[in-house]
């Protein structure tokens, strides 16, 4: 769940698996000999890698933010610290879940196969124990020390990325990543439910900026590893599509949530605003300049703009946070 969504997506191996995957993971290597206190920390830094930690921090990136607007100034330390708590469990619970049901490809794909499950660090039946029991933890937890709101949004959450993303739409359509990316949506839904007991419209209006930001987010890096999902019959869109296809998506895409974005404007100030417009002009020219190298046949770097989607996000953000504390006036209907 949590920077969603989650707390991914994606989150995904969608919108969540890029920002732990944008660079190449290694061939795998067979463990060699342990003992002692060695041993037992591989073990433990297996588990964690089941957590897929680098997606947590991404995610908890948009969980605060969301907070801070949903009490227009700075909630209780305490809330903040147990709902962050709460949604890197549950996400932490999700991403196990996922490499549990994702062992075989991930085992296949190079970028992903030094993950535990793919080089036999940690038994299957044990990695969906841990899956599971962190998934209880995160909802009680989040029930007793926020509400039981959130704690269903956290639940629904960590049940649609494995039951719908993983195991539904990822082997089966080119629209994975659109609609499993909404799992990596729910941090943000889940931050304002944890501070108003309530679910409200500029929650879903940050809901649809990540879940309209995630296909470019993740096409562009699945661009770059079209081969691996290839070999792994993981039909993403660039296995599917023509590169000039993918690119006009991306462009598509890229236009749809910078206008969603604007839907904030009446709760925000100037200074989102300003953010918002000049951040979203530059992404979206980006996005153009990707598609017309694609069109003319030049060498392209989808990574860029992948890189690029993760900052554009986190100053998006950024921006909510800081407009929330500072507490200018909001620009308000019709902004």
């Amino acid at each position: 769940m949590s920077v969603p969504a989650p707390f991914e997506a994606s989150a995904l191996d969608g919108a969540l698996d890029g920002a732990q995957d944008g660079a190449q993971e290694g061939p795998a290597e067979a463990p060699g000999p342990r003992g002692g206190p060695r041993r037992a920390r591989d073990t433990v830094a297996a588990y964690v890698g089941l957590t897929k930690t680098r997606i947590i921090e991404q995610l908890l990136v948009v969980t605060v933010p969301a907070m801070l607007l949903a009490e227009r100034a700075v909630p209780s330390v305490w809330l903040i610290l147990a709902t962050l708590v709460g949604g890197a469990t549950a996400a932490a619970s999700a991403h196990a879940l996922n490499c549990v049901v994702d062992a075989d490809i991930d085992a296949v794909m190079k970028r992903t196969a030094r993950r535990p499950l793919a080089r036999g660090q940690v038994p299957p039946r044990n990695a969906l124990i841990f899956g599971l029991a962190l998934g209880v933890l995160s909802s009680v937890w989040l029930g007793l020390t926020t509400n039981w709101l959130a704690a269903g949004l956290s639940v629904a959450a960590i049940a649609f990325y494995v039951l719908v993303y993983t195991m539904l739409l990822k082997r089966r359509t080119s629209q994975n990543i659109v609609w499993g990316g909404a799992a990596g949506c729910m941090p943000v839904v889940i931050g304002w439910a944890a501070v108003t007991g309530s679910v409200e419209w500029p929650a879903l209006v940050m809901f649809g900026v990540i879940f309209f930001w995630t296909p470019p987010h993740f096409w562009a890096l699945a661009m770059r590893y079209r081969d691996d999902y290839a070999a792994a019959g993981v039909p993403m869109l660039p296995v599917v599509a023509t590169p000039a296809q993918v690119s006009l998506r991306i462009v598509v895409y890229s236009w749809v949530m910078v206008l969603w974005t604007l839907l904030l404007l009446p709760v925000t100030s100037w200074i989102y605003a300003a953010v918002a417009v000049l951040g979203g002009a530059w992404f979206v020219i980006r996005a153009h300049r990707l598609h017309s190298a694609v069109t003319a046949g030049r060498d392209v770097s989808p990574m860029k703009l992948f890189h690029l989607s993760n900052l554009y996000l986190c100053g998006l953000f950024a921006a909510i946070a800081v407009d929330a504390v500072v507490g200018l006036p909001a620009l308000g209907p019709p902004f």
